[in-house]
């Protein structure tokens, strides 16, 4: 499958995607050593703030899908919810308080709960029997941002120790960049020809949803409970490295394998099927959660957070292209929508009892407990479901 076959509207959208994550990224690998070693926050606190930024981003993937999918509108929200996110980044650079870090994280996810199904929606109407490609190419571009924003905010911390406020600040500009790109995205004319005339019904949606997207809906919820935020990893390997400067450095290692290894990720997806890729992602997952649960070496780090990499590569486009595959186009952000909620809403809990149970026993035991039960989740859809 050729590069070129792929529209220009996926790129403009993977454009917006990088500078966006450009702006989150140079914020969210220092908000957890911000939050413990600045402003004196507790690990639980940390989960708190993840748990409830992610639940809200979640309840509101799940509202706006099915909204763009009764209004027959996409574009409308990518521009409501790249604006919002990237406004709010900075705000804790401005007030260094623990409750403004939370209502700036709240808020930019509320954001990504705005824009995130119609987004996808999009890439999926743009998709032509390459939706592993199209959402792998958007994954690489949107990881790109992820990238070069820590790399940044090294930079500033390296000429600037502990301004991390000015981080915060410097955070608008590639923001505003991504608002630009924004007015330059537009509907297909069939979803502004249909919006107004087909009935949208959740129930419908439901009724007519097939067996394997119910089977993985549930399934994938349940993973969720144990992919706690990824503040964890950042804070453990901090332990592990004692530095808080080559933690955020892994963290750019992960997602540099991810960018890589994303648009390769979902061409096998399209070539050997999505549940295959999916479940290999799941048994790295397991792999590297167990690596950081006995990990006490400053080297293996690097190792651990570069497999990471390629879990989420194969899972993160992976997943929504199977969605899309299996779902009528008229409810296409509702499906997405309603299981990037559920992954979120347990997602939350599961960020509270990790930093909970680190709090009380040390880290080793939520991410033991991560480890085994992604193992079973990939050996139930590999016995479970045959396509």
């Amino acid at each position: 499958m050729k590069l070129k076959k792929i529209p220009k509207q996926v790129y403009l959208l993977g454009l917006i995607s990088f500078f966006t994550d450009f702006a989150s990224e140079m914020l969210y690998p220092i908000i957890p050593i911000f939050l413990t070693a600045v402003l004196g926050a507790s690990m639980t606190m940390v989960g708190l703030i993840e748990g409830t930024a992610e639940i809200t981003a979640g309840v509101l993937k799940g509202f706006f899908g099915g909204l763009s999918d009764k209004l027959g509108k996409r574009s409308l929200f990518v521009r409501m919810g790249y604006s919002l996110s990237a406004l709010v980044k900075s705000l804790p650079g401005f007030f260094p308080y623990t409750g403004v870090v939370f209502f700036a994280r709240v808020t930019d996810r509320i954001g990504k709960g705005i824009r995130t199904a119609p987004r996808d929606a999009l890439l999926s109407k743009y998709s032509n029997g390459n939706s592993g490609a199209v959402f792998g190419l958007h994954r690489s571009m949107d990881t790109l941002g992820a990238v070069v924003g820590p790399l940044f905010a090294v930079a500033i911390l390296y000429f600037l120790p502990g301004k991390y406020n000015f981080v915060f600040i410097a955070s608008l500009v590639p923001g505003i960049v991504a608002i630009y790109f924004t007015t330059l995205v537009k509907d297909p004319k069939q979803i502004q020809k249909t919006g107004s005339k087909k009935v949208y019904s959740f129930k419908l949606f439901w009724k007519q949803s097939p067996y394997e997207y119910k089977f993985i809906l549930i399934l994938l919820t349940l993973f969720s409970f144990v992919n706690s935020s990824d503040v964890f990893l950042i804070l453990k390997s901090d332990k592990d490295t004692g530095s808080g400067t080559l933690a955020i450095l892994a963290y750019v290692l992960y997602n540099f394998i991810y960018a890589l290894s994303s648009y390769p990720g979902g061409k096998l997806a399209d070539k050997i099927g999505k549940r295959k890729v999916f479940i290999m992602g799941l048994v790295v997952f397991s792999l590297v959660y167990l690596g950081f649960a006995l990990n006490n070496s400053s080297y293996l780090v690097w190792i651990l957070f570069a497999f990471y990499g390629l879990y989420t590569a194969f899972t993160e486009g992976t997943s929504k292209a199977w969605i899309s595959d299996l779902i009528d186009e008229q409810f296409t952000a509702t499906a997405i929508g309603v299981f990037t909620m559920l992954s979120a809403m347990a997602m939350m809990i599961g960020s509270i009892i990790a930093g909970a149970l680190w709090d009380a026993f040390g880290p080793q035991v939520p991410f033991l407990i991560s480890s085994f039960v992604s193992l079973i989740v990939a050996l139930t859809l590999f016995t479970k479901l045959k396509n």
